[in-house]
């Protein structure tokens, strides 16, 4: 089972992923990007809203590029984390 690191501002390096999950509706959808260095815009992967399952599959994609940075997980307001995701440090 993967861990993740919750994510909080400025802590993520330059490379870095980060999984953003927030409410659509009923449903938990996400966002994913790459933190850029400072002064830069961070690279959005697909621009439209992923289920869950699909952002934790892109995301293990992209790692492989950088498999020593670790991937950081967002949760905005309303979203709690689910075990059965992986572990959340």
């Amino acid at each position: 089972m993967r861990t993740y690191y919750r994510y909080k501002e400025g802590e993520a390096a330059a490379g870095s992923i980060v999984i953003k999950f927030y409410r659509s509706g009923d449903q938990i959808r996400g966002f994913i990007r790459k933190v850029t260095e400072p002064g830069q815009h961070d690279t959005v992967f697909s621009s439209e809203e992923l289920q869950v399952n699909k952002a934790f599959l892109i995301a293990d994609n992209k790692h492989r590029e950088a498999p020593d940075t670790p991937i950081f997980v967002e949760l905005t307001e309303g979203v709690r984390w689910n075990p059965a995701w992986g572990q959340l440090n």
